[in-house]
């Protein structure tokens, strides 16, 4: 193959370039329709590029890790309050909600 004839990247195709390589690319209509069949893709390892107009937007990968699960009640214990809430503010609290 002739070097003269090879098309020549922008900068914006090159950075891309690895997407193009090891990536499906499907447009943005289709993936809305099919957004479930891509995403079984991706979780079965393989890329999805969605694009508008040819230009990518955006990958559709799976998620590294899942985060890890908020637990409620890990601070109880270490905070004190020294005063009786309700005691010390009862008249107050019967004012307001009488």
């Amino acid at each position: 193959m002739d070097p003269a004839t090879i098309p020549r990247l922008s900068q914006e195709q090159t950075k891309l370039a690895p997407l193009w390589i090891k990536a499906m690319q499907v447009n943005l209509h289709d993936a809305k329709t099919h957004l479930s069949r891509y995403v079984a893709q991706a979780l079965d390892g393989q890329e999805v590029v969605i694009a508008k107009a040819g230009r990518p937007l955006v990958r559709l990968v799976p998620v590294e890790t899942t985060p890890e699960a908020r637990r409620g009640g890990f601070l109880q214990g270490s905070a004190v309050a020294p005063m009786d809430l309700k005691a010390d503010f009862a008249g107050e609290i019967d004012d307001l909600f009488g």
